[in-house]
This record gives structure tokens, C-alpha cells and sequence, in this order.
């Protein structure tokens, strides 16, 4: 028997319960892990929330790291001791042990230690779509990064300044711009008090930016319209303030020809080829140094309750990491 995390109703962070789970051998392409440390992210509220709608009762989380215990019929590229990490997996991280489809593991490189990867799977993965896959960013561009002090924000804002971008990032308060600057911001526009399109057309001298990435939703998405250039593509790829309104197209038309998207890493993810070319990406900027991965909290998994209350209040910044 192991312990899990798992819900019954959807809800609050008192939803959530440690229960005992009993696993069996892993089956036809399958491996059983042991976790180490398990990442946090703003989709797991959206989940236990019921903002996205899943089958209960269910246990939580996509992102995880650990060590291979048994793999399954079928499974070759895999060894009991290796150790490995995910981020685009069925949800079910937050557990001491779990079943997991065998495609969805990465090795991890010796010089990634498994608390750092437990805190950039995810969401280092997400960056690698946005910035070379969605809006491919190039050196010179100069682009809108809402959120700028939050998990994908710090990795995104490292990773388009090491590809010769210009940064401008958007952040709740002083202390979290500064932190924002400190992992590859220009500029910081703290929106409590700062109009961020005024703001933006300033520092662009009336250019505006051809990508804006709003993991914010409903408060920013009408407004990080207006920040783009004609053509420019807007990404929506979260919704920590609500859901977006429906939008009427022409909008778009009046804008600029604009375009938006709501990309998901499962989508981009979804071929394990894909899965291993991104994290391949990924593997060699952190490896570098050029993106550095800080994890700010850790929480006892049992404690993840309290993590996620912190997180929905915004107590927490960049990266949040579970420990088993």
C-alpha cells in the first residue's frame, strides 16, 4: 500500500485528502514510480476547483520527478533505478507512488537534481511551446509577458532574454518586479498602479510588440490587445483571474489582423517525439545556466492544502515543489 492525494467533490484546498492507495504492477507499457518531489502549478486549482472538469474521485497533479521502481511489458528505454521526470502525464503526482504511461518519462541528466526538476517539467515545457513553438521569439523582438514573477514567468522571461529578446513583464507589486528583473526583464510594469497598454507603447515608442503571453485571463486579455502590433499573436495559455469572455472576431480585424490562440501542452506534447525534442530543449538551457530554475517554497506533500491556498492568494512566487 502507498499514500495519494485525492478529492471526492470539487471545491476548496479542504477537498483534498491523503488516503492509502493500493497499486498493482505496472501493465503493458507502463512503469511505477517513486516520487522525490512533486511540482505545484495553478492547473492543479483549476482542477480540484472544477474550473476543468474531470472524472472524481481523482488524484492531482501533473508534474513530478523520481526514480523508476518496475516498468511493465513492452517498455525497453526504461530500467528500474533510473531516474526520471514528467510534466505532461494523466494527473495523479501528488502520491508517493503512482502508475504512469512509460512515453510520458524523461531520463534526467545527472546535473538536474530532482527537486529542480519536479519544479520545471511543467512549466519549463510550457515556456519551450509558447517561445519556440506558438510565437517563435527571435533576437531583437521586444514582447508582453504577463505574470512576470510566477513560475512560467521566471523560466520565460530567462529563456527570451537568452534568445536576444527584450522582456517587458507585468507584476503585482515592488518586490515581485524586482524579482521579475532579476530573471530577464527590461521592464517592469507593476499593474496596480501602472496602465500596462499606456505603459507598453511608451517603451516600444508607439511600436507595440508582435507577441503578448497572458497566463492571466479575464483583468488583462482585452487590454493585451491592444499592446500588439498588427499581426501580432496573442497566447492565451491560463486564466488565474477567469475566463475570458466570448470575443467578437472583428475585434481582431479592428485591432490589426490579429491573432489568438489557447495552447495547451498536452496538444503540443502529445507525440513522444515531440514530448522528447522539447525536453531536450529545455534540458540544455538549464543545463547551461542560461535559465536558472529557483524553487522559492517547498511544502510536505501531506501540506498541500496549505500550498495551494498560498498559491490562489498569491503568496508564493516562481516555483513551489511538493516533497515526499
Amino acid at each position: 500500500m502507498t499514500h495519494a492525494i485525492r478529492f471526492h467533490k470539487t471545491g476548496g484546498p479542504e477537498v483534498l485528502v491523503w488516503e492509502e492507495v493500493k497499486l498493482g504492477r505496472p501493465g503493458a507499457g507502463e512503469a511505477r514510480i517513486r516520487h522525490t518531489a512533486v511540482g505545484l502549478n495553478f492547473v492543479d486549482i483549476y482542477n480540484r476547483s472544477g474550473l476543468y472538469p474531470i472524472q472524481l474521485p481523482s488524484g492531482l497533479g501533473g508534474e513530478g520527478a523520481g526514480v523508476v521502481e518496475e516498468v511493465g511489458p513492452g517498455v525497453t528505454d526504461l530500467k528500474p533505478g533510473d531516474r526520471v521526470a514528467y510534466g505532461a502525464a494523466p494527473l495523479g503526482a501528488y502520491a508517493e507512488e503512482r502508475l504512469i504511461p512509460a512515453d510520458r518519462l524523461l531520463k534526467l541528466p545527472d546535473g538536474i537534481d530532482d527537486k529542480t526538476a519536479a519544479a520545471m517539467m511543467l512549466k519549463g515545457l510550457t515556456v519551450q511551446y509558447l517561445i519556440r513553438q506558438t510565437y517563435r521569439v527571435k533576437s531583437g523582438d521586444t514582447i508582453l509577458l504577463h505574470a512576470a514573477a510566477g513560475g512560467v514567468g521566471l523560466i520565460l522571461g530567462q529563456w527570451a532574454k537568452h534568445l536576444g529578446a527584450t522582456v517587458i513583464g507585468t507584476v503585482g507589486s515592488d518586490e515581485k518586479a524586482k524579482l521579475a528583473k532579476a530573471h530577464g526583464c527590461a521592464h517592469t510594469i507593476v499593474y496596480s498602479r501602472e496602465d500596462f497598454v499606456k505603459r507598453v507603447e511608451e517603451i516600444t515608442e508607439g511600436k507595440k510588440v508582435p507577441v503578448v503571453y497572458d497566463s492571466v485571463g479575464k483583468d488583462t486579455f482585452l487590454k493585451s490587445l491592444d499592446c500588439l502590433a498588427p499581426l501580432g499573436v496573442a497566447a492565451l495559455f491560463g486564466q488565474s483571474s477567469g475566463s475570458v469572455e466570448p470575443l467578437n472576431l472583428g475585434l481582431l480585424a479592428q485591432k490589426g489582423s490579429l491573432f489568438v490562440t489557447r495552447p495547451t501542452l498536452n496538444t503540443y506534447a502529445a507525440k513522444h517525439e515531440n514530448l522528447v525534442a522539447m525536453a531536450k530543449e529545455l534540458f540544455e538551457v538549464v543545463l547551461s545556466g542560461a535559465v536558472k530554475i529557483e524553487v522559492h517554497q517547498t511544502y510536505p506533500l501531506k501540506d498541500v492544502a496549505r500550498a495551494h491556498a498560498d498559491l490562489a492568494a498569491r503568496k508564493t512566487t516562481g516555483s513551489t515543489v511538493l516533497l515526499v
